[in-house]
């Protein structure tokens, strides 16, 4: 407890009475002046004595020593780094015993391989051990005084590390790297990264008297800041002098030249989207058998044994429990030509914002429906979400869409089955708006895996189905033209907080690309920040572009600025803030008119928000978009109207015409979905 007793209050006449008190030197962590130490407290620098306890120096003493021995081997400022790093290592496995001459002469023959030099001084021990057992104690004695003399001088000449600070600020080492200013010095933690060597010379810079404490930099890391020290330059320009690459070939190049595509599964409740995808991803070898058994055991004992494939993308413990996805699950697997990020939206319609998130996300979809009698009429029907979802992803801009007709094994393969569930859910479709050509019906069975990966070998069906099975369908979509040229924009659908230094977001990037050290701007909090590191599929990358599912970890702004929603653009080309804003809508069968004031909650994106119908401006003609009517009193179902639209917290929005991908927005009244729009023009 002595060293949170307060020296000041500190009554010395009643400790003192003990014994063993006497001649020992007073702990360092007292806040006193060089001065009063100078005065007051021992030092063994000027009196070596044999019965005191060594005890480490002052900080401010240890900071002032002359450093001889390492002056004498004219060190660079990187290998004194690098030799204090290695000091510091061979310290915490060898403590106190070896004196610090042997340690540095060891560091420098193994050329600061901490390893080598641990070896090294370990085997100097055992000769040195096994010699004096056949010295005689005489000679040993005056050993050891010369050897307390050699100790104390090398304590002299090396100066160590400083290790106490006053409490909140930053930790400092006792050297400094030329080139790197004390502001740009005390911000930004250096983590393994993966950058050109350029950044790495700005971010190690800035970091580095953090990271040489624990281990020796590696040498790509050391050229990289010996350029830095010899050419100073200030870490605010590194993104100019950032070493510009070629995305679309990048792009091809990337994954084997295979393409990426977002899927998103979609379907009425219980129509089998997670089973099939849970099968589909298990027969593709992303879930090995292990895990697999583990869910069927599982879910066995939890009485739901044919939910064990549902339970690959329905993850957490109430999904499972409820027999319900409610939240959208990610994950990736590849086929022949295409790298797909795969979306495993909710289908109950408590949970249709989710939804919404996961089919904004997307560019093609998997419409999921279920074949057995009085299922799918259910879904089909008025209340069932297969119509719902239909219209959903073709308002927010999915054009291709595979059906599979699932659990079509307890219909026995019927043909008639089949072409009736087709017949009906195509006339739909088209009047969703998606071309007859871009939609393609599948008859699958996720529970038995049939017709999934490969084409069915049952005979019920191979006898009138000849086409395509799932993975072959999901593989000949048409990847969508990808806005690379357009500015950064990154849709934040997941913050969290990281191990390390900054947080992270996730997300889908909309346009344009983002390299390491990218400075970022946040809007609508309208806060900059720096992208330290970028995570595509779980894997370190340096950059990733339009299309990309990225986690990003970012420094240098508070988290709790950050909500789902925000959008993240360059600081150069930012995007807009608005509460009010101009769109083109189009209402779907809803039983209320529309009149002004009319309360809705937009769903843009990831956002979720309240606004208002603040104006009705206009009546439109479906097809020409001519005025047919100016201010109308109320909109009724299936009309086309300029609105405009207010809400409760400013959003980031883009134009359609502009980008396509964040022009786009739904309303929702009560539970259902009643309009989709466009944006025309943002209100400052």
């Amino acid at each position: 407890m002595a060293r949170h007793r307060n020296v000041r209050g500190y009554n010395y006449d009643e400790d003192f009475e003990d014994d063993d008190l006497y001649g020992q030197s007073v702990e360092d962590d007292y806040c006193i002046s060089p001065s009063t130490a100078a005065q007051f407290i021992y030092s063994r620098h000027d009196k070596p004595s044999s019965f005191v306890e060594p005890v480490e120096e002052y900080d401010y003493e240890d900071t002032k020593e002359p450093a001889n021995s390492i002056s004498n081997h004219q060190l660079s400022g990187i290998d004194q780094a690098r030799l204090y790093s290695c000091l510091d290592h061979m310290r915490e496995v060898l403590g106190d015993d070896v004196p610090d001459q042997t340690m540095i002469e060891a560091v420098l023959q193994s050329k600061f391989d901490v390893e080598k030099a641990l070896a090294m001084v370990l085997e100097q021990n055992k000769k040195q051990t096994k010699s004096e057992e056949a010295i005689s104690m005489g000679k040993a004695t005056k050993g050891k005084s010369v050897d307390h003399q050699s100790s104390r001088s090398e304590s002299e000449i090396v100066p160590k590390v400083t290790k106490m600070t006053v409490s909140g600020k930053k930790q400092t080492m006792g050297f400094e790297i030329p080139g790197v200013t004390a502001e740009e010095n005390g911000d930004s933690v250096h983590t393994p990264h993966k950058g050109p060597p350029s950044e790495d010379a700005s971010i190690v810079s800035s970091g580095i008297l953090e990271t040489v404490s624990k281990s020796t930099l590696p040498s790509h890391t050391i050229q990289a800041l010996e350029e830095q020290s010899t050419t100073p330059t200030p870490v605010k320009k590194s993104n100019k002098l950032k070493q510009q690459i070629d995305v679309k070939a990048e792009l091809e190049k990337r994954q084997g030249g295979k393409q990426l595509l977002n899927l998103v599964v979609i379907g009425h409740v219980d129509a089998g989207k997670s089973t099939l995808m849970g099968h589909l991803l298990y027969l593709l070898g992303n879930v090995n058998k292990r895990t697999m058994h583990k869910y069927e055991q599982e879910s066995k004992k939890a009485g739901k044994a044919s939910f064990a494939y549902a339970w690959v993308l329905d993850e957490t413990g109430e999904e499972r429990e409820r027999g319900v996805t409610m939240d959208v699950g990610m994950t990736k697997f590849e086929t022949k030509t295409k790298v797909i990020t795969l979306m495993d939206a909710p289908g109950h319609k408590d949970f249709i914002p989710n939804m919404i998130t996961g089919a904004a996300q997307a560019d093609v979809a998997v419409l999921v429906v279920d074949a057995s009698r009085g299922e799918f009429e259910a879904g089909f029907e008025t209340g069932g979400q297969t119509r719902e979802h239909g219209l959903l992803v073709r308002s927010l801009g999915v054009t291709q869409l595979a059906v599979a007709v699932n659990k079509m094994d307890q219909v026995n393969w019927q043909q008639e089955r089949f072409q009736e569930i087709t017949g009906k859910l195509g006339h739909f479709l088209k009047q969703a708006g998606f071309k007859e050509s871009d939609v393609a019906f599948i008859p699958t069975s996720g529970l038995s895996g049939e017709n999934l990966i490969t084409k069915s070998q049952s005979s019920e069906l191979t006898k009138w189905y000849k086409g395509q099975c799932l993975l072959e369908q999901i593989d000949s979509f048409k990847p969508p033209q990808r806005s690379i040229e357009k500015p950064f924009r990154l849709c934040v659908s997941d913050v969290f907080k990281d191990q390390g230094s900054g947080f992270c977001v996730t997300g889908k990037i909309e346009a344009g690309y983002i390299q390491t050290g990218d400075r970022l701007l946040a809007m609508p909090p309208n806060e900059t920040c720096t992208a330290k590191g970028i995570m595509l599929h779980d894997e370190p990358v340096d950059w990733a572009a339009a299309g990309d599912h990225v986690s990003l970890t970012l420094v240098g702004m508070d988290i709790i600025k950050i909500n789902v929603g925000c959008i993240f653009c360059g600081p150069k080309e930012p995007i807009k803030a608005c509460t009010r804003f101009k769109a083109r809508i189009l209402i779907f069968n809803i039983e209320i008119p529309i009149t002004k004031g009319f309360p809705v909650l937009l769903h843009y994106q990831t956002v979720s928000e309240p606004a208002t119908i603040r104006r009705l401006i206009s009546i439109l003609h479906k097809s020409t978009g001519e005025v047919t009517k100016k201010k109308p009193k109320l909109l009724t179902k299936g009309q086309n109207a300029l609105v405009e639209l207010q809400t409760q917290r400013p959003i980031a929005l883009e134009l359609y015409k502009d980008f396509k991908e964040l022009g786009r927005f739904m309303l929702r009244y009560s539970g259902s979905t009643i309009a989709a729009g466009v944006v025309t023009e943002i209100k400052e």
